[in-house]
């Protein structure tokens, strides 16, 4: 087991990255993010089909196979050229991790990785009709359950890659507001799929976040945009925590985060915006955080549990650019640190 540190404020991203030389970005993630703060698995999508998103958790899939259509990823009955690539892909990447992990003379604590949640690789997978998954009750369940199915055999490759780090896994729901809201356009485009029901995305989520704890995982958080966020069902379904970017989240959201600190749960803030010409100031980025965390009536002590995270991917940045976001969040997490030791 990790061993354990007193809670201090820490700095993650939420996986994307940019460029194609996974060693290096892998290089440059745990260089910055050293203790306290949460390396992680970075995700390339500028590698090409099989290290996006989806195809990345799609190869993963226990007994369900995908493959690359003009339209997208689609459940097909036999692993095709695409599955076997992203795959291999994966696992070469878990190789790298176990390479250069090796030859730290300090190694982290932890390490995160990033898996697609069940709603929204329903949304983002096809059947043979040609149709999202999503529309059919049969294939959204398969999906969730061969999820879950496969994360302890994924768990354990990373787990042998890293020796004595705690696992951490971030489920990503983008989807989930379009998904509950039934905004999802059908293949057509005429027509939008029917919403889902709550208690349908609290079961997929608990069977998928309850497969990763029997796993030997530490911490599970779901990652989702601040529209319409569903604070309380992912805390409700077993999740330790949510990540959220915090650019628009209203009053009520803050209460519920509130809530959510108060009962021991992870808040990971989206705090900090990558689409402006420049970085903003560390103390701004601070104060912003700061001040609706003080107005709902947290305690500046709590902040020791917060992890900082870039509102969105980093994909869209260079490399360079990339690791001084990295940069930054760590003094962020400095700054909240300062705040909360008073």
């Amino acid at each position: 087991m990790a061993e354990t540190h007193p809670l201090r404020a820490s700095a993650t991203a939420l996986g994307p990255w940019p460029g194609s030389d996974f060693a290096e970005a892998l290089r440059t993630i745990r260089g910055e993010l050293g203790e306290p703060h949460l390396p992680f698995l970075p995700e390339l999508p500028g590698r090409g089909v099989g290290s996006d998103a989806i195809g990345r958790t799609g190869s993963l899939l226990v007994d369900l196979a995908i493959d690359v259509q003009p339209h997208g990823w689609r459940l097909v009955d036999r692993p095709g050229k695409d599955h076997l690539r992203a795959r291999s892909a994966l696992a070469s990447d878990i190789n790298i991790l176990a390479d250069v992990a090796g030859a730290e003379d300090v190694s982290a604590t932890e390490v995160k990785v990033q898996l697609v949640g069940p709603l929204t690789l329903a949304s983002e997978l096809y059947l043979h009709s040609g149709e999202r998954a999503l529309l059919d009750y049969g294939a959204r369940r398969d999906i969730a359950g061969s999820l879950a199915a496969g994360v302890a055999d994924h768990v354990q490759k990373i787990r042998a890659a890293a020796p004595g780090a705690g696992i951490v896994v971030q489920l990503d729901e983008p989807a989930i507001a379009a998904v509950m809201g039934g905004t999802i356009p059908t293949a057509s485009g005429y027509r939008t799929l029917r919403s889902i029901a709550g208690d349908e995305v609290s079961s997929a989520w608990r069977l998928v976040l309850d497969a990763l704890k029997e796993a030997g995982v530490v911490e599970t958080v779901i990652s989702v945009p601040e529209i319409e966020v569903p604070i309380e069902r992912i805390l409700s379904a077993g999740a330790d925590g949510v990540a959220v970017p915090l650019k628009a989240l209203t009053t009520r959201q803050w209460e519920h985060l509130a809530a959510a600190v108060e009962s021991g749960k992870r808040v990971w803030a989206g705090a900090l915006p990558t689409d402006g010409p420049s970085l903003p100031r560390t103390a701004d980025i601070v104060e912003r955080l700061w001040r609706p965390w003080r107005q709902v009536g947290l305690p500046a002590s709590a902040l020791s549990g917060l992890r900082v995270t870039p509102a969105t991917g980093l994909a869209h940045l260079k490399p360079a650019e990339a690791k001084r976001v990295l940069t930054k969040l760590t003094h962020v997490a400095d700054g909240l640190d300062q705040l909360a030791q008073g």
